[in-house]
């Protein structure tokens, strides 16, 4: 409902405010209307990869501008039509106004609910303004000016019964219909800005949570925090808006379907709240039956109104929300199922204890990074790799990308740096943990920062007994917490960096030329992803232990040998002792998804370079 609200907000907010065109001398066609709201709709849509950093400064100046505007139009039409309308505050006049209409007066609740439309999109403010500001800014600012506004075009048209259609306009005096109209445009369209920037933000907290398929995160500000642009999703946001705009071509209709989303997202939120005031704040489940009754009744009038109008606009949000979730639920089925595939095919960690620490394959010089969703246990992939290509890196990595369902993970506590084997073996497990409101920047330190991660893990084993138990079993699974806020910080390894082109190729002796050139080349096109040279070296300690410094010397020339990240490119199908339904979902709805996304390998930043796919069938 909420991202069907970001197809609305932009089709009625913007067509609202062209239309007061149609009330001037020279009064626009319904089509030069209609075309006049699609050229700033497309200019809204096409202008969010520059981010609203660039703007942002205005978007205060605008807001406080329209409301000082209405507020002042509303008071002028107060005084000068119908004073006396101020007596409608009080509750008696609601309740005859219900007693004299019935149920014409209930239906009118799903008109009446516009004028509270766009606070159900407040949370969005939350990640910027605090909660205490918010509820200072609505309470002192929002609402009177809002309150006074409905009360001028009441009175208004207490006296101009013939100006109900555009009641808004035709109540704006003569001298400043201008002004207010430019500031009525550009004030619709920062709220639509407000709610597209809103949408992005839940659908990339809906994917980090694993709840939708892999799109492109663009950061639009290297130095403002969470304002990021999705490519696909605005493209698809800009037609389904333009489709409502132009098959619509009326605001009562797309009002109708607009007050639906809001509402429902209203009566929903009180049900999640109701859970926070139970689990969060820790209250008791009758005080958060309380609030839910109570909240429940009033939106549950509203909502039950706006329902009534489903055949006239209001199917729309219920479609574009069926549409999504089925999006969101066949990518989270077809994630698990794969999920569980790789859970019950893990490699035997008794196999490759047997194998002995060459594990029966030709180990080369360099680092492998095995990419897996599995936080324990070999992934099938890897048998597989060895089963094609029987060589594999002198050190071994699986790496497994984590998003917790936490806002954000401090830096202290990023990585878990656990060992799978036996220290010949040279392996090592790396668990990545990410918020699903951190930022995964693509700054090159990411393989540093998990060597240095790994050399302090080594060294801290060697220091802790209980690290040192005897019993193969127990590899796979104990980890450890290493910090990386600052690579610097370490005594493991000595960090000098890289400048020069020939300093960087000197320690890549290893490497064929044509891989060096390769990689210059690849450098050199891809400025912006350039990775982030450094040397480690070991410190002069002549207290280390003989064997950590024999396995932190094979991790620094495996570094210098060079970094190569293995995935798996699966193929994910049904059985075929599978019912018809589940075939429809995986073998189409899934691999539509998977096929049409973002690849993970685009999702993680991997460098091209330096990535080997593994192809793979699971049948789930």
């Amino acid at each position: 409902m909420v991202i069907g609200d970001g197809v609305l907000t932009p089709a009625i907010s913007v067509l609202s405010s062209v239309s007061g065109l149609q009330v001037t001398e020279n009064k626009l066609t319904n089509g030069e209307l209609l075309l006049l709201a699609c050229v700033i709709l497309v200019g809204l849509f096409a202008l969010q990869h520059f981010g609203t950093h660039r703007v942002a400064f205005m978007f205060a100046p605008i807001v406080i501008i329209w409301l000082v505007s209405i507020f002042s139009v509303g008071l002028y039409n107060i005084i000068c039509w119908n004073p006396k309308i101020v007596r409608a505050i009080s509750p008696y006049y609601i309740i005859k106004f219900f007693r004299e209409t019935g149920k014409d007066g209930w239906i009118s609740l799903g008109g009446i609910l516009l004028s509270i439309t766009g606070t159900e999109a407040m949370f969005a403010d939350l990640g910027h303004f605090t909660a205490l500001s918010i509820r200072l800014a609505f309470a002192f600012v929002i609402y009177p000016c809002l309150v006074v506004q409905y009360m001028g075009q009441a009175a208004f048209l207490s006296r101009n019964l013939q100006s109900i259609p555009n009641s808004f306009y035709d109540s704006i005096p003569g001298p400043v219909f201008w002004p207010v109209f430019v500031i009525a445009t550009l004030a619709a369209i920062v709220g639509s800005q407000a709610v597209i920037t809103a949408t992005f933000s839940i659908i990339k907290q809906c994917h980090a949570l694993g709840c939708f398929p892999r799109v492109k995160v663009v950061h639009t500000s290297k130095h403002i925090y969470g304002q990021i642009y999705i490519p696909e999703i605005n493209w698809i946001l800009m037609i389904l808006t333009l489709a409502i705009t132009i098959g619509f071509q009326d605001t009562t209709l797309i009002g109708n379907a607009y007050g639906l989303a809001c509402m429902t997202v209203m009566f929903i939120t009180a049900f999640l709240m109701a859970l926070v005031v139970t689990f969060v704040w820790q209250k008791s489940v009758l005080f958060a039956a309380m609030f839910l009754l109570f909240f429940w009744f009033i939106e549950g009038v509203y909502l039950s109104a706006a329902l009534m109008k489903v055949s006239q606009g209001g199917w729309v949000p219920l479609v574009l929300s069926i549409i999504f979730m089925m999006v969101m639920y066949i990518w989270q089925y077809g994630t698990c199922k794969k999920y569980n595939f790789d859970l019950h095919n893990k490699v035997s960690l008794k196999w490759l204890l047997g194998l002995g620490p060459s594990l029966g394959i030709v180990r080369v010089p360099g680092i492998g990074l095995v990419y897996s969703e599995l936080a324990t246990g070999v992934p099938a992939i890897f048998s597989h790799f060895v089963t094609n290509l029987p060589a594999f890196h002198k050190v071994l990595v699986f790496v497994c990308v984590k998003s917790v369902p936490v806002p954000y993970v401090s830096p202290e506590e990023r990585f878990l740096i656990g060992r799978i084997c036996p220290r010949p073996y040279r392996m090592y497990r790396c668990i990545v943990r990410y918020g699903y409101k951190d930022i995964q920047r693509d700054d090159g330190d990411f393989e540093n920062q998990l060597i240095q991660s790994i050399a302090e893990f080594i060294q801290m084993e060697a220091g802790e007994p209980q690290f040192c138990s005897s019993g193969s079993s127990s590899y796979d699974g104990r980890m450890a917490v290493i910090s990386t806020t600052s690579i610097q910080s370490s005594s493991s390894l000595i960090v000098t960096e890289i400048e020069d082109f020939s300093a960087r190729n000197s320690i890549q002796s290893s490497k064929s030329l044509t891989l060096q050139s390769l990689r210059s080349a690849y450098d050199d096109e891809n400025p912006s992803v350039r990775r982030h040279h450094v040397r480690f070296q070991l410190p002069t300690n002549p207290g280390m232990d003989i064997l950590v410094r024999e396995e932190l010397m094979d991790l620094v020339q495996a570094n210098e040998a060079g970094v190569a990240y293995i995935m798996g490119h699966s193929y994910v199908k049904a059985r075929r002792t599978s019912s018809f339904l589940k075939k429809l979902v995986i073998d189409m709805g899934y691999s539509f998804l998977r096929k049409n996304c973002r690849g993970p390998a685009v999702a993680l930043n991997i460098p091209h370079i330096n990535l080997i796919e593994v192809g793979m069938v699971y049948y789930v």
